[in-house]
């Protein structure tokens, strides 16, 4: 080969490299928490801390209009009872959007809940809740949120966790119009984070620190009221992404084992019936 293909095959190879190589540095602002919240390694890390004065928490730079955001993440270790860290969408406003992953600490020894929840125009009410297959403290995991016009996927390590669908159909709001941007927090709850506030933070372990790192957003880019996937839809697979029947497959076996609250099946609290969209299983 000569030299000049050397070369270029070199300088493709870095090329590719560095467009997947994410930079927090680019993406996003660290927010809040007076200096609580780091990027390190030249941009490919970012720490949050919380201790008895603040938490702190970062957003993305940019507001999207349906997209895929990927995040790994590294949890509290040890004793995080009364910590939540999170990973959500979020629109502007008094009816806001928004798609969330909050892990509520525990004591040693005990597992993390994931929950889960989906607003639209100011209205939740629909939290789903998991323990987790591994311990998220030990290594970073993958957590990622597809949302697009037909359906939410929140996904673990690529393993569906949840699918909320749209079911407009059926008289069920779903978040289509309003922009979110991406944000993700460590701040003390301990009133209600574990076991419903009965623990309580224990200070003396403080400072808490959870780690993110290789954030990828692949998205339609919102700004001035305008989105860059008006004049054209995305090509991208995730905009038209749908669950097939390996990750339909996933998902049951992760509600199944995983699962320890879901709105859908919370008579006691919907004496009326349960919501309508539940009989499409989201």
């Amino acid at each position: 080969m000569s030299p000049f293909k050397i070369f270029l095959l070199s300088a493709l190879l870095a090329a590719a490299f560095l467009a997947s190589t994410a930079d927090f540095n680019s993406d996003v602002n660290v927010a809040w928490g007076n200096g609580r919240g780091k990027i390190l390694n030249n941009g490919q890390l970012l720490t949050l801390t919380l201790d008895k004065s603040s938490g702190s928490g970062f957003q993305s730079k940019t507001e999207y209009l349906f997209g895929k955001i990927d995040m790994q993440i590294k949890l509290v270790p040890g004793n995080s009872a009364g910590t939540v860290t999170t990973f959500y969408l979020k629109s502007e406003g008094s009816t806001w959007d928004e798609i969330d992953f909050e892990f509520l600490g525990n004591m040693t020894g005990d597992p993390y809940t994931l929950h889960t929840n989906v607003y639209t125009q100011g209205k939740g009410d629909k939290e789903q809740q998991f323990h987790l297959w591994f311990d998220p403290t030990a290594n970073f995991h993958t957590y990622s949120i597809l949302w697009n016009p037909q359906r939410i996927i929140l996904t673990v390590d690529d393993t569906p966790i949840r699918e909320f669908k749209n079911s407009e159909s059926l008289g069920v709001l779903f978040p289509k119009s309003k922009p979110m941007r991406m944000y993700a927090s460590l701040w003390n709850a301990d009133d209600w984070a574990t076991r419903g506030g009965l623990v309580k933070t224990d200070w003396s372990k403080a400072p808490f620190t959870a780690s993110y790192r290789n954030i990828k957003i692949d998205g339609c880019a919102h700004s001035n009221g305008r989105s860059s996937c008006t004049s054209t839809k995305p090509t991208a697979n995730w905009y038209t992404q749908e669950m097939d029947s390996t990750s339909q497959a996933r998902l049951r076996w992760v509600q199944k084992n995983y699962m320890i609250y879901n709105y859908c099946t919370d008579t006691k609290r919907f004496p009326q019936g349960i919501p309508r969209e539940c009989a499409t299983r989201s």
